[in-house]
């Protein structure tokens, strides 16, 4: 009989993640809206089909990342987004989910990311050690040389978590696995512009070559101007929902675009007039 109880420990900490995730996706895209209560504990007890210990251990987790709330003959309600550890990784992966992130999303990820990593590379041109200029150089050598999509998401991860590690800072490199997702996020959308890793090179190159002659305003500089060129690409591209909504409302064929375009631009002619 003992065997089985062995068996059970083993694959609890699975289960536990697979109601910690069903359950934070589903609060992250509002199928769970804010001050909603989460079900009873036997209802998800039988849902996914667990013991009452893993629901009650991936609702603490939950807790623990600012989902939700826990009151006793209260039950657990999903707190407002603010509340939320948005530089978690698992919150950041759940409210990305599987589509393409939203415009605003992106923007305040761009935010955080302006505000963190000008300073790591400034910091990092003061401070970062022979291993650590190498390994900078080495993945902006592989940005330059990637062939495929893969390859050149990896160098240009590679590159600002080297970054990162340069700065020796604890606290900022506890920001590691935040911008490791912050990063995967940017990039769902940036694969789907034409040049938007090539054209930005020129900026990690000059970011590297002040890190590397340890100038750290320059550093500084180099890394606003790469941030400042993905804002500029986020900004100015519509997401694939946008185009999804657009090709749902515009006809398809280029004359009946063109009826629609006149039609509005007859429109905003007579508004002026009045």
């Amino acid at each position: 009989m003992a065997k089985p109880k062995s068996a059970d420990k083993r694959v609890k900490p699975g289960r536990i993640r697979n109601v910690l995730t069903t359950l934070g996706r589903e609060i992250a895209q509002d199928l769970i809206p804010v001050g909603a209560a989460l079900p009873p504990e036997p209802d998800l007890e039988t849902r996914f089909g667990v013991g009452r210990g893993v629901v009650r251990e991936a609702i603490k987790t939950l807790a623990a990342k600012g989902l939700v709330s826990v009151r006793p003959r209260h039950g657990t309600h999903v707190l407002p987004r603010s509340e939320w550890s948005l530089l978690d990784r698992d919150v950041l992966s759940w409210l990305v989910g599987k589509d393409e992130p939203g415009r605003d999303l992106l923007l305040a990820i761009q935010e955080v990311r302006s505000i963190i990593e000008p300073a790591a590379a400034a910091l990092a041109a003061e401070r970062a050690t022979k291993n650590d200029r190498w390994r900078i150089n080495a993945a902006l050598a592989a940005m330059e040389t990637a062939q495929d999509q893969a390859s050149t998401i990896a160098a240009d991860k590679a590159f600002h978590l080297a970054i990162l590690d340069a700065t020796h800072n604890p606290v900022l490199q506890g920001f590691r696995g935040a911008i490791d997702t912050i990063l995967s996020t940017v990039f769902i959308v940036a694969v789907g512009s034409a040049g938007w890793f090539r054209d930005n090179l020129p900026n990690h190159a000059a970011a590297a070559r002040a890190i590397e002659s340890g100038d750290a305003e320059k550093a500084r500089i180099a890394m606003e101007r790469v941030l400042g060129y993905t804002k500029f690409k986020l900004s100015s591209r519509r997401t694939a929902a946008a185009e999804r909504r657009l090709a749902g409302t515009v006809a398809i064929t280029p004359t009946k675009r063109a009826i629609v375009k006149k039609a509005g631009a007859n429109k905003k002619k007579k508004r002026h007039v009045s």
